[in-house]
């Protein structure tokens, strides 16, 4: 039996259920296509429905087949969960679910809509399943900032607000990406995981973005430019119940200021 695995398409959104080979025929703009291979017709309903509700029935073209494939307990309920609202946000791009491997790419407006389908996806699943966020913000000054961090973690000693010297040295590239957008405004938000008090945590995402402000200023970078925010554990980009993913949540995030 093949995997069971799921592509989501969006052009402006458009979506596609495979598991074998590409799509044969390409949506039109805003078209959403459903093409690929589930497990049984129940399977290819819900989604179906799912899509038409989210889209409207005459932006769905079926492609989807029906064959021996094995499903994870529960895939189609997560996959309904997984095509929510937030989607929408995404133009130009691919939401692929692989078994319990979910990764989405394509375009949004800004960081906040990229962490919040992200986060969206995230929230919406269980620890089984792994979410690899590669949306890109399509405003050129916020993707200097994406590109300079890319994906990578500010790190602080542990429970701390002391940088550690890979910390230092992502924030020294950061400060000459900052330089290139002159007088913009950008936010430093910090983040957690959610274990311990809510309280410590929102205390804690804020001095370390505080600390960051702080570092930056002393290389060199304007300080009334920047402002700071501390998320806490509110915004997870992954699962809270895996060591990798509470890492991932551990993060500092700058986003260009509306």
């Amino acid at each position: 039996m093949h995997r069971l695995w799921v592509f989501l398409f969006l052009i402006p959104s458009w979506v596609s259920a495979q598991t074998v080979a590409p799509p044969v025929v390409s949506p039109n703009p805003g078209q959403v296509l459903a093409a690929g291979t589930v497990p049984d017709e129940a399977t290819k309903s819900s989604v179906l429905v799912r899509l038409r509700e989210l889209y409207g029935a005459d932006k769905v073209v079926d492609q989807i087949a029906i064959g021996s494939v094995a499903s994870p307990a529960n895939w189609s309920t997560y996959v309904q969960k997984i095509i929510g609202p937030n989607l929408k946000l995404v133009s130009r791009g691919q939401l692929k679910i692989d078994g319990t491997a979910v990764s989405v790419h394509g375009e949004v407006a800004n960081e906040a809509q990229r962490q919040q389908v992200a986060s969206a996806i995230a929230t919406s699943l269980n620890p089984t399943y792994t979410v690899n966020n590669g949306l890109r913000v399509s405003a050129s000054e916020q993707g200097i900032l994406d590109s300079a961090l890319a994906n990578r973690i500010v790190e602080f000693e542990s429970g701390q607000t002391t940088l550690t010297p890979t910390g230092k040295t992502i924030l020294d590239e950061m400060a000459l990406a900052l330089q290139k957008l002159k007088d913009r405004k950008v936010e430093i938000i910090g983040h957690t995981d959610d274990k311990g008090l809510r309280a410590s945590n929102l205390a804690l995402s804020q001095a370390r973005a505080d600390a960051v402000k702080t570092y930056l200023g002393i290389k060199g970078i304007n300080v009334a430019l920047l402002s700071t925010s501390g998320q806490g554990p509110d915004r997870p980009v992954a699962s809270n119940d895996t060591t990798d993913g509470r890492a991932r949540n551990r993060r500092i995030e700058f986003r260009i200021a509306q």
